[in-house]
């Protein structure tokens, strides 16, 4: 029988004294079909009662060892309703801890359990372990993500965590190998909730065991508890918080902070502190570091706790993590577009991860919010993000499919590494008297390159306010019932104009969502550079606000590259003259009647005969028709067929002399 509690029992020594508790079970001694919680001891339920509806029967359908095992799964896309609980006779914030079960995830199917810190199941989650259907496990703190690792689909395998509470240091191994160490936001544990989180869950549970060896505070102790840094890019800076518990029976008035961030060292002093014993006190230091290609490794170190240069335990006075930043692709900037109206309560979401990614990647991400239905809208943005979305709020990452909002930092990760075969830079002119901005978005190749790239610009304006109730905001995270935030949960369910600022607003583009079509010629060469030019008036909004933004569009429609400036900035680079796009071509191109049902004639005027390559693309730019013409001096008049198709606008354009021009044309 191995379906067994152990009692707690308590070895006593001069320092330190040693409560442990063990328990084991692999329900071999159960009846299967039976709900699990009347036959335990020990097993409970989410709503605490055994036998009821979130009960779980056990099976005999699969075992890691002997006949019987619990199996989860559900129909439902919530999950359920089976839910249940494992307590851990704590709640635990100090002492070791060791948790070990076998399970087995159906090949394609998922699983999920969470640690709970108290012994109010919902009050904290202090962990969430997701097993995803392609074989990864991700571990978040129920506030960001801690660790990722990989798993075997369809066979048994040992899950096994070991951790320090002391030090807030956790260990995962799977299969008996370590994937790694973390640290936990939460610093105790209380209960296993195991729960099949919708209808693509298939796991089963076996063999669960924990042991929990207590702490015995000695008089004066400060402990490490976390190393704070957020991961980032190569060559930016992070400032470090720390984390310290007092593990003492005295309380801690002032203590030393020492810091080792890939060999330089810092020390800060703390005085005038009330930390009384069990508490923790964090503080970001005031030094930020550097990240560094490679290995970065931070060691931090409590010490002088109360004037002494010792205390009770020394074991716990240092924490060293580790970790590699990310190294970002040459030049490469990555856009988030945000799908959002004010009329849409759940669009706050979307407004706090631009403020997030701001944050924490600024100058390799760039945010754009594109509004429907709502003063800050601008039709022609909207209409095209509609293409690709499917409701509010949507995000899109470098026009990647669509996701919520939330998730802008992965799909960021995968993109922000990699090369673009361009970079772009913004040059400006700007006339303070009426306004104009006149744009150039200067490409350079990197690479050979070839297909139909495209080019556009937008505008974007923070700090917008405005008034009447279009710019109300609806707010459904009021009142904290949907969880925090960015301070949302703190204001009303349509939060008043007068309290709203918004950022990131797309105030204008040019000449669409998709972009001038075959804006380069159709091969290019390393090193070549192309210019095109865009012409705003921005004389009804804040210039010293607001943003100019190029984006390259590939030919897979992703945003290959993209670039971002201040005005004032782009003004400093300098206007550069070069490809034409609508607003300017018809010094150059013209075209008659437009719009036009079966036929219309396209005028070109030049200084010098030149050959020319005429396209004709729809609206997302791919290419309908094309043929090239010898052109003379002067004026040249082209017939130009539209039978055969819809009605609709398109795009005509001329590559004369590597210069692109472009114009819209309607099919009525």
């Amino acid at each position: 029988m191995k379906h067994f509690l152990l009692s707690s029992f308590l070895l006593c020594c001069s320092v330190i004294g040693l409560a442990q508790v063990n328990f084991s079970d692999n329900f071999d001694t159960y009846t299967v079909g039976s709900p699990l919680g009347p036959q335990s001891p020990t097993w409970t339920t989410w709503s605490g009662t055994q036998g009821g509806g979130d009960d779980l029967n056990v099976s005999n359908s699969d075992a890691h060892s002997g006949t019987n095992s619990l199996y989860f799964t559900s129909t439902a896309t919530t999950g359920g309703p089976s839910d249940i609980i494992l307590p851990l006779s704590g709640p635990h914030n100090k002492g070791t801890f060791v948790y070990t079960h076998w399970m087995k995830v159906g090949t394609g199917k998922k699983a999920y359990f969470n640690f709970q810190g108290t012994n109010t199941n919902g009050g904290t989650y202090a962990m969430n372990y997701t097993f995803g259907t392609n074989g990864t496990l991700q571990i978040d703190d129920a506030t960001k993500p801690t660790l990722s690792a990989t798993y075997p689909q369809n066979t048994w395998f040992e899950f096994k965590l070991q951790a320090n509470l002391n030090t807030n240091d956790w260990e995962l191994f799977i299969a008996g190998v370590s994937q790694g160490k973390f640290q936990n936001s939460t610093f105790q544990i209380a209960s296993i909730d195991y729960f099949a989180s919708d209808n693509t869950n298939s796991f089963w549970i076996d063999d669960v065991s924990f042991d929990y060896t207590a702490y015995t505070l000695p008089a004066t102790n400060g402990a490490m508890a976390i190393v704070g840094i957020d991961n980032g890019i190569v060559t930016q800076n992070r400032t470090p918080s720390i984390t310290i518990r007092n593990l003492g029976v005295n309380t801690i008035t002032s203590f030393d902070i020492s810091l080792n961030a890939n060999g330089t060292l810092t020390n800060q002093s703390v005085t005038g502190v009330n930390i009384v014993s069990g508490a923790s006190y964090a503080l970001n230091l005031t030094s930020p570091v550097t990240l560094i290609a490679g290995l970065n490794t931070f060691t931090a170190s409590i010490k002088n706790v109360n004037g002494s240069l010792t205390d009770g335990d020394a074991n716990d006075d240092s924490k060293t993590i580790t970790f590699t930043p990310i190294v970002a692709g040459s030049d490469k900037l990555v856009i988030g577009e945000e799908a959002t109206g004010t009329w849409c309560q759940w669009c706050p979401r979307g407004a706090v991860a631009l403020r997030n990614m701001d944050a924490k990647y600024n100058g390799f991400f760039q945010g754009i919010a594109v509004h429907n239905g709502d003063p800050m809208t601008v039709p022609s943005y909207d209409s095209g993000i509609g293409t690709k979305i499917t409701g509010y709020p949507s995000g899109l990452t470098d026009r990647l499919p669509k996701i919520d909002p939330s998730a802008f930092e992965t799909d960021f990760l995968t993109r922000v590494i990699l090369t673009p075969v361009a970079k772009i830079k913004n040059g400006a002119n700007y006339n303070s008297g009426n306004g104009q901005l006149d744009v150039s978005l200067t490409t350079t190749f990197k690479a050979n390159a070839s297909g139909n790239y495209r080019v556009l610009c937008v505008l974007i304006e923070d700090s917008v306010k405005g008034t009447g109730s279009g710019y109300n905001q609806a707010n459904a995270y009021a009142g904290g019932g949907n969880g925090v935030m960015g301070g949302f949960e703190s204001l009303p369910g349509s939060v008043p104009a007068a309290l709203m600022t918004y950022d990131h607003v797309a105030r204008a583009i040019s000449p669409n969502f998709f972009g001038i079509p075959n804006a380069y010629p159709a091969s290019v060469t390393t090193g070549s550079s192309y210019a095109h030019n865009f012409y705003f008036n921005v004389s009804t909004w804040n210039k010293n606000r607001m943003h100019i933004i190029g984006m390259i569009i590939a030919p897979d429609g992703k945003i290959e590259n993209a670039s971002s400036s201040t005005i004032d900035q782009a003004v400093a680079n300098g206007f550069v003259l070069g490809l034409e796009d609508e607003a300017s071509s018809p010094n150059i191109l013209s075209i008659y009647p437009n719009p036009s049902e079966d036929m219309t004639t396209l005028l070109i005027n030049l200084q010098n005969a030149e050959d020319a390559i005429i396209s004709i693309c729809d609206i997302n730019g791919k290419t309908i028709m094309q043929s090239k013409q010898h052109l003379t001096n002067g004026s040249n008049t082209i017939p130009v067929s539209l039978k055969g198709l819809a009605i609709g606008n398109y795009y005509v354009s001329a590559l004369i002399a590597k210069k692109v021009y472009t114009l819209q044309i309607t099919k009525k």
